[in-house]
This record gives C-alpha cells, structure tokens and sequence, in this order.
C-alpha cells in the first residue's frame, strides 16, 4: 500500500503507517469523493501458486486464511449499519483481499475524544456508561463477543446541545462468536483488560476451553472500564501480577477506588469475577447505574485507607482460587446483580494506565487506539 496507489478502487491519500496499527499498515482513502479509512493487515497472507514451501505448507496457510475471513465476515454479516441501536456502532463497510493481501475499510468520520471522562458530573458519567452498555448489549444480544474491549476503543462523543457525552463503539477487528474464539496463537486483545479466562487461554491453559471465552470476557472488560471512566484509573492490583486478571486469577481481590458508591463497588467487583458465569450481564449494568447518584464519587470518611496503584506489568501468573478468596465473598453480590451463565496471540500493553488513584490528581487520559487516530483524530 502506497500514497496514490488504487486499490480494489480506493486511492489511497495519506502516507501509509504502521502507528499503533499493531498487526496493521493504515491509511486514509477516498473512492467515489467519500473519504475512508483503510487497513491493511499484515498477516495471514493467502499463499500462491508460486509462493514458496510445500503443499502442506501451503495448504496450513490456506486453512487459516479461511478461517480469518470467516470470522472477519461472520461477524460483518451480523453487524449491519441499518440494524436497531447500531448508530453508536462504527461499522466496516468492505472487506476484501487483493492478491495475497487482506484489506478492512470503514467511513473515516470526524471524532471527538474526552481526555479525562473523570470529571464529568453524575448524570453526564450515567450516560456516558449507559450508551457504552447499550452498544455492548446489541453486541451480546446477536452472540457476538467485541474481543478487544478498553476505553481506546471507544469514542466519546459530545452532543452540544445538553453537553451529554455519548460512547461510540469502534474496532470490531478482533471480535468472535461468542464460545468460538480464535486459536489461542490467533486471539488478539490487550492483557490489560483481558478476562481470566482469555489470560488462561492464551498462555494455554489446558483447564480452559474455547468455549469459556463468551460475552462474559467483554463484561470484565467493562468492570475495568468503569472503574477507569468512574474514577480516572483502573483497580489497584498486586505488583507482583501483570495484569488485573492475572491477580484474579491468583485469587486476589483488586482494590476499588474507596470514593466509589455501594452500588458501583459491588457491581464492580462482581464484574471483575474470576468465574465467568458468575459475572451480571449487561441488564443488571444498566440497571445499577440509572440512578446517576450511583456514578457520584464520594469522599471517604477520615482514616480510610486507600488502594495503593498496581506495578508495572510483570509476569503472568495463573492458577485455581483459593478457598476463602474475594470470589467467594462477592457471590451476594453477583447474586443481587443478576450474574447468571450465559453464552492476539496476546501482546503486553502500549502503556499502563494509572491504577487507584489517591487523589483526583492522579488521572491519565486513556490510550489512543490505532482507530482512533485511523478514524480522524489528528490531535498534536
């Protein structure tokens, strides 16, 4: 892909750029006077006739091909732009390879980002959270599992007329069908906010199977998410552990910011659950923060101590949990918050958000996704 080149009838208008594309060369675009974002992935690559190594080779090649479209259409083909609620959805419009190479295209539109999502009031955090939700529910409700869900992935919207902030759902690069997942070499997402059970599975795990890895993944991402739109950071975790589904994993409890409600403590906590049938669905989300109050931090009586930040990542860690351990003493929770069952290779991330801030100074805005800046964002 080259600046001025046409391909498969999009001419490309920027240099090309592999910044925080990950796997992916991006682009803009323009076909027909429209302007569009255009990806270019790096791999898998479709073999040819003349391409080198054996047929066996060759035909391994051709498997995993077939599968990364399937996946990459299946999922297009339940994501439809005239489907109800998909407005807060940024779609892919083509899909398609030229020669060996594969190629996703989305409309580029203009976007706004909210650097600190923190100091929004209650009723403004309320909606903000809600509208993600409601996107994630059009997600769960056609089986579809977002795969890479993390506030970089999400656009933040500002309607000017009641300075409502609305969350714009993007990325859909990495999804799957709900207990269908790609192989545990395949899988893409940020171990960040990855789920225990995506954590397992990709360091394979041989406890966990392909099909624990359902919509719930995407609810521990949105456990950790509201956490970080709430508050300004993610739960505070052990240093010891890379990740917070790591310390999950080890059977230890993450520490909420203290300024959280009641309400948004044990909805966080029963979210952030190592068992994933155990985790409320998107219904109970909603349900527990249509009072805006819920959203409001408050500050803790005197003497209260506060969640000290998580380390920089370190070494997975993974194994059963113990007795006695935060899982079982959040199962009341779950219970009240309608938890019920339902139904890459992993890279570290970019950079570690803050983790359980001991004052609202301590905030970070969040990462800036390679769509992000794919879709618009030119900020200097």
């Amino acid at each position: 892909m080259r600046l001025g080149e046409e391909i498969n009838g999009y001419r490309i208008t920027t240099t090309p750029t592999n910044n925080n594309g990950g796997k992916c060369v991006w682009a803009f675009a323009e076909k027909d006077g429209r302007p569009y974002f255009i990806k270019q992935f790096l791999e898998p690559k479709r073999p040819r006739p003349d391409s080198p190594g054996s047929e066996r080779s060759k035909r391994i090649r051709q498997e995993v091909c077939r599968e990364f479209e399937e996946r990459h259409r299946g999922v297009m083909s339940r994501l439809t732009p005239d489907m109800r609620g998909g407005g807060n959805l940024v779609l892919a419009e083509d899909f398609f390879a030229d020669g060996s190479t594969y190629y996703k295209v989305t409309a580029r539109i203009d976007t706004s980002t909210l650097e600190r999502p923190q100091t929004l009031e209650p009723r403004q955090k309320s909606v903000l959270l809600r509208t993600l939700a409601v996107s994630l529910q059009l997600l769960h409700g056609i089986g579809i599992v977002h795969g890479d869900l993390k506030p970089a992935n999400v656009l933040v919207q500002e309607n000017k007329d009641n300075s409502l902030h609305i969350a714009k759902l993007i990325d859909f690069d990495d999804s799957y069908l709900s207990g269908s997942p790609p192989g545990p070499h395949d899988i893409a997402g940020d171990s960040l906010y990855g789920a225990p059970e995506w954590r397992r599975y990709v360091q394979e795990d041989p406890a966990v199977d392909a099909r624990m890895l359902t919509t719930a993944a995407d609810m521990f991402a949105l456990g950790l998410m509201a956490h970080y739109y709430l508050t300004g950071a993610l739960p505070g975790y052990d240093a010891r552990y890379g990740s917070p589904a790591d310390a999950v994993n080890a059977g230890e409890e993450l520490r909420l910011d203290p300024r959280l409600s009641a309400t948004v403590k044990g909805l966080i906590t029963a979210l952030t659950g190592r068992a994933p049938e155990s985790r409320p669905r998107i219904a109970a989300f909603l349900a527990a923060l249509k009072d805006p109050e819920a959203c409001a931090l408050r500050h803790p009586r005197p003497g209260t101590a506060k969640p000290s930040p998580a380390a920089a990542p370190a070494p997975a860690a993974s194994g059963p949990v113990p007795q006695g351990s935060a899982e079982a003493r959040v199962s009341r929770l779950r219970m009240n918050l309608g938890g019920g069952p339902r139904g890459r290779a992993a890279t570290e991330p970019e950079s570690t958000p803050p983790t359980s801030p001991d004052s609202p100074a301590a905030e970070t805005p969040p990462r800036v996704s390679r769509v992000r800046i794919n879709l618009g964002d030119r900020r200097k």
